[in-house]
């Protein structure tokens, strides 16, 4: 039994099936129409020719890394950085079509499969940046050093691209109060919590807190990500009215946070279970629209609340 504060999201029997009879399923070319805001319950390299062409504003690719982890009933296992890089290829090079001239790319990695991610990218795409984000828990190692951050790999088609850098900007507290000739100030402001200023995002985000069981949008999927990162990504890179695809899509955090955001959604996910899954978060996401850590147009930094000083 769950403990009383434990939000983790399940399923009962009638809602997976409600959930999967709203499932996609192609058995052939599609139009966009056709499965634009819709979660596709199959294996991505059996649809992916299918899919319209230049249709999609953003990527965002978060496959297996590579290390032998099972996910339901898919197991996904280790190779060499030459095969690993071989397999990435297997599917982003046919997803290279479904890109708008436009459009902009995420692929994330860990340390195992960043380089291969780095190298096959540079081959299609032109590679902006490296964002390295810090997985605050994770486990201790006795021989090494504790493996507590991912990468994702910002890629863009072309020099003509989004990116609305107004949008992703951090509250942050100040620790040196600069003040103007006359004493007001620089480029911060005085609140009852305390003094905040609104910086620019780096390439180095330390504000995320992986789902754990008593936040409303975590499910029993090994290896989701928050809700808060996918929401910098997708205000960043797209306007609203935008197609966000995610061709791996576990439970569905990609959707989730395009559907709040008012961007458009198309995700592939090949066990049923995470796609009910997704399914019953867009159901929650159309009543309550709430990302954590994402109020009032502005990221907060982790832990801290707006109005209110940083935890201790």
């Amino acid at each position: 039994m769950s403990a009383p504060r434990n939000r983790t999201l399940t399923l009962s029997d009638d809602e997976r099936r409600q959930y999967a009879a709203q499932l996609k399923h192609l058995s052939g070319p599609a139009e966009l129409e056709a499965i634009l805001d819709s979660t596709i319950c199959q294996d991505v390299f059996e649809i992916l020719d299918w899919l319209p062409a230049q249709s999609v504003d953003l990527l965002f690719a978060d496959p297996p890394y590579n290390l032998t982890k099972r996910f339901n009933a898919q197991v996904f296992k280790r190779r060499s950085l030459d095969a690993y890089e071989s397999w990435l290829d297997s599917w982003l090079s046919r997803m290279i079509r479904l890109l708008k001239p436009t459009a902009s790319v995420y692929i994330c990695g860990d340390w195992r499969s960043s380089a291969a991610v780095h190298r096959l990218a540079e081959q299609y795409f032109t590679v902006r940046n490296r964002i390295t984000w810090e997985r605050e828990k994770g486990r201790g190692a006795r021989s090494n050093w504790k493996n507590a951050s991912e990468d994702i790999w910002f890629c863009t088609v072309s020099d003509d691209y989004t990116f609305n850098v107004d949008r992703v900007k951090i509250r942050r507290r100040v620790i040196a109060p600069y003040t103007d000739a006359s004493g007001q100030p620089k480029d911060w402001q005085q609140t009852q919590g305390g003094r905040f200023r609104l910086t620019h995002p780096s390439n180095v985000w330390n504000d995320l807190t992986v789902p754990f069981w008593s936040m409303p949008e975590n499910t029993d999927h090994p290896t989701q990500k928050p809700e808060k990162l996918l929401a910098k990504i997708i205000l960043a890179s797209t306007d609203e009215g935008a197609v966000v695809f995610d061709p791996f899509l576990g439970s569905g955090t990609t959707s989730v946070v395009a559907r709040k955001l008012d961007r458009h959604y198309i995700g592939v996910e090949v066990d049923e279970t995470y796609g009910c899954l997704a399914e019953k978060r867009l159901a929650l996401a159309a009543e309550v629209a709430t990302i954590q850590g994402y109020e009032n147009g502005v990221f907060q930094d982790r832990n801290m609340a707006v109005g209110k000083s940083p935890s201790t």
